[in-house]
């Protein structure tokens, strides 16, 4: 395989392109200056060293000067520590805080669950959600509610109904309510898309 090729091929890999896109990339980046293409592979080459999980939340975040393993959010004393929104993609959490309309804590679970799948499992961060609430309840937070904050897709509506059996037990104990996101978001839609109106809609007529 070519170079061409080859690198047409690992950009079909990124979510949503397909093989004419990805070859267009290709196309593109071959009439760019050597000052761009230097950028960009500095960049793609320093991702892994730079940017980092947090311990908590499991975002990824920019590495700081210090050594603090929590992102920005879950180090901020001033955000609600009662409520964590529980959503897909890293993505959907930057869509939410653009919205302005969430203060609370998050839970990033780095996918879905599609709804034929055998081992859901093995398609979220189910074991990292279960010792981060642990934790909360550890810490003595006063937890109060857990948001699904899914999308508004078959695949989304599956993970939010199996996270809601998954920490039932534990909802149950705790006393702690487990809530969707509300009218606002129509069926088929993605939190990386909806404005902040929407998203202030559905929080606040979550059920």
């Amino acid at each position: 395989m070519d170079k061409i090729n080859r690198l047409s091929h690992l950009f079909s890999e990124f979510p949503g392109i397909g093989p004419r896109q990805s070859k267009r990339f290709v196309y593109f980046l071959l009439t760019r200056k050597p000052e761009f293409l230097d950028e960009m592979v500095n960049l793609i080459s320093n991702l892994k060293k730079e940017i980092k999980s947090c311990e908590d939340c499991s975002r990824f975040f920019q590495k700081g000067s210090g050594t603090s393993a929590l992102c920005e959010i879950c180090g901020d004393k001033h955000r609600d520590k009662s409520k964590i929104m529980i959503i897909s993609r890293d993505i959907d959490l930057e869509t939410v805080e653009k919205s302005g309309s969430y203060n609370g804590m998050y839970f990033v679970l780095g996918g879905s669950i599609p709804i034929l799948d055998k081992n859901p499992e093995n398609q979220i961060r189910l074991k990292q959600l279960v010792a981060f609430l642990d934790k909360k309840i550890t810490e003595k937070e006063k937890l109060s509610e857990i948001i699904l904050g899914m999308n508004a897709n078959p695949a989304g509506e599956h993970t939010a109904e199996f996270l809601k059996n998954a920490l039932s037990l534990f909802t149950a104990k705790h006393n702690i309510r487990i809530s969707t996101l509300g009218r606002g978001l129509s069926t088929g839609t993605e939190l990386e898309y909806s404005d902040a109106e929407t998203i202030k809609n559905a929080l606040k007529n979550r059920a």
